[in-house]
């Protein structure tokens, strides 16, 4: 799940820079893109690997059929990896994520402010696709985050496992809805389907 929010965070700030750069982009050189799947990578590792060295520890969740971070322990060993999670792992990607396309479509104002015909209907479907995103994101994640947080920090028992079943389905299956919205919202693939 990590992966994958850190994923959206650096192919968020990869578009806008893109999208912004003057020069046309270099096709044939990757070392930009291993750079991004490595530092993803990297950042996701740094962060899942505390709990195999005693910060917090890993368990069943729910009803025992995934395995995620202990959200029910209450000690401040634990408390503080989730906070910590928490804010480096969905405050932090969603910032990034926010500010990218927020100067992303900034940037695409300004060029449809000079070419008002084209520029009008691509920055529509821009706005679109990245309110989509964005709202997929939080809709993805902020129930989960929620429970994790409510668990951790509230009553015992408040969260029952048939609660947090739907809320770690949707943060698990979010790495399918991003391709999916990028495919149907984007002209420039959905022409070559």
């Amino acid at each position: 799940g990590i992966i994958s929010l850190i994923s959206l965070a650096v192919l968020s700030y990869e578009r806008y820079c893109t999208m912004t750069r003057t020069t046309q982009a270099d096709t044939t050189n990757y070392r930009k893109t291993w750079t991004g799947i490595i530092l993803s990578w990297t950042y996701s590792l740094v962060w899942t690997a505390p709990p195999l060295f005693g910060w917090s520890s890993y368990g069943p969740e729910g009803p025992g059929i995934t395995c995620s971070v202990n959200w029910h322990s209450k000690d401040a060993n634990n408390a503080s990896y989730i906070v910590c999670l928490f804010i480096f792992c969905l405050v932090i990607p969603f910032s990034i994520i926010v500010y990218s396309y927020g100067k992303l479509l900034c940037a695409v104002r300004q060029a449809s402010a000079i070419n008002k015909g084209t520029g009008r209907t691509r920055e529509q479907r821009i706005l679109i696709m990245v309110v989509v995103m964005v709202v997929c994101f939080l809709l993805c994640w902020l129930p989960y985050a929620a429970v994790a947080l409510i668990a951790t920090f509230g009553k015992p028992g408040l969260i029952t496992p048939a609660a947090s079943i739907i809320p770690s389905i949707l943060a698990k299956s979010s790495t399918v809805y991003n391709p999916i919205i990028y495919v149907f919202l984007n002209k420039q693939v959905s022409q070559m389907l």
